[in-house]
């Protein structure tokens, strides 16, 4: 077997347990993200708790990440999921992203990721505060704002937009010349308080595909907040779910998708007992204990996945489905348009004409079966969107060609 880096595997590590192919890996993917027709999710929630987490950057992707992993599934049952039974939450966390989380998981998040977040935040708040010479204390500045936007959603169970609360509270109806040259108002100081979990995105004023939130405090949101955990212990619960989902998945992999440090991955690796396997290509990757028997392949399938589906934006290290298509599928910030799947790998991407039509752009050439499936997941988006277009701002050069 290839021997590993000390950069990809920790040095308490002992012998790989097996090697796992990147065409097993693949029939992982298809099975554990609900992908094969076979192995699809009943619910939104289900497919959430497949996932680990949604993306949540673009509102549309939640709803577009769901209906591919369902059978039959409307807009409303995922505005019901997140409005009504609120089992799943929009939660700032790893590498200052928006997330749908499974109501059970936030906890982990406010312990680890999102605290990792909100003390980001705070530190530029705080600096860019006594820069515009608001205040000469930043943090007493911060402090008086956090507890202003606390009083004032006390008293508005159903939340306020964010236009109602700068309106309702001067002290932050500013705009702040942030350090990094881009202008910050009110926003961030919602923004800092989702990430320590005090308010929360509420029930959304616009169209599934919009965001226009009414912010909320998260003790209204869902009542008793559920118990705090340590931030070894939040990292350790995010990370067993991310092995199931992702796994087998590298240091590297954990450490860019959980925005943390090296010496938390490892951490939380060494407390769930996970295992090393090798990988095509010679690197490690690791699993849980209990998952280490092979994943038969579920048969042929196809899926259309919108921009920053949470499978594409998954691992950092992304040959073994992307093969050489990168660079078409990525913008230069490292965010993914839309994706189209055959059997585990990408083979190109999906785009709307003017009338809602969606049709495939491959940038390789596939199999007579794997063009019937592909067809049929663009014929039943289409019909799904029902002449609605989907917009977005993260294009990638195969989208935009």
């Amino acid at each position: 077997m290839a021997k590993t880096s000390p950069r990809t595997a920790p040095e308490s590590a002992g012998l790989p347990v097996r090697h796992v192919t990147d065409r097993e890996r693949r029939a992982r993917l298809a099975v554990r993200h609900a992908l094969a027709p076979a192995f699809r999710a009943g619910s939104p929630r289900a497919v959430t708790e497949a996932m680990t987490v949604l993306h949540a950057t673009e509102p549309a992707t939640v709803h577009l990440s769901c209906h591919a992993r369902t059978t039959s599934l409307t807009t409303a049952d995922v505005d019901h999921a997140l409005h009504t039974d609120r089992g799943l939450v929009k939660q700032l966390a790893m590498r200052r992203t928006l997330f749908v989380f499974p109501r059970d998981l936030l906890p982990a998040a406010w312990a680890g990721p999102s605290a990792r977040v909100a003390a980001t935040e705070r530190a530029r708040i705080v600096a860019d505060t006594v820069k515009a010479g608001l205040a000469a204390d930043g943090h007493a500045w911060l402090d008086r704002a956090r507890a202003e936007v606390v009083d004032l959603l006390a008293t508005a169970a159903d939340g306020r937009t964010a236009q109602e609360i700068r309106g309702a509270l001067p002290l932050i109806d500013v705009k702040v010349s942030a350090a990094s040259g881009v202008p910050w108002a009110a926003s961030r100081v919602l923004t800092q308080l989702g990430a320590t979990g005090d308010i929360v995105r509420g029930v959304n004023g616009a169209g599934w595909y919009t965001s226009r939130p009414r912010w909320t405090l998260m003790r209204h949101w869902l009542g008793d907040p559920p118990a705090a955990l340590a931030p070894a212990d939040g990292y350790r619960e995010i990370v067993r779910r991310w092995l199931y989902t992702f796994g087998p998945g590298t240091e590297d992999d954990l450490l860019w998708w959980l925005g943390a440090t090296r010496t938390i991955v490892r951490a939380a690796l060494a407390g769930l007992g996970a295992l090393p396997v090798t990988l095509d290509g010679g690197t490690t990757g690791w699993l849980l204990p209990d998952d280490l028997d092979e994943v038969t392949d579920p048969g042929p399938w196809a899926a259309l996945l919108p921009v920053l589906d949470a499978t594409v934006m998954g691992w950092r290290d992304r040959d073994f489905y992307l093969g050489p298509h990168r660079d078409q599928l990525f913008d230069r910030r490292g965010n993914a348009g839309t994706t189209a799947w055959a059997n585990g790998r990408v083979v190109g991407c999906w785009v709307q004409d003017p009338a809602g039509l969606v049709s495939l752009r491959l940038l390789e050439r596939v199999t007579p079966t794997e063009q019937r499936l592909l067809d049929e997941q663009a014929q039943r988006l289409t019909a799904w969107l029902d002449g609605f277009r989907v917009g977005s701002v993260y294009s990638s050069p195969a989208m935009k060609s």
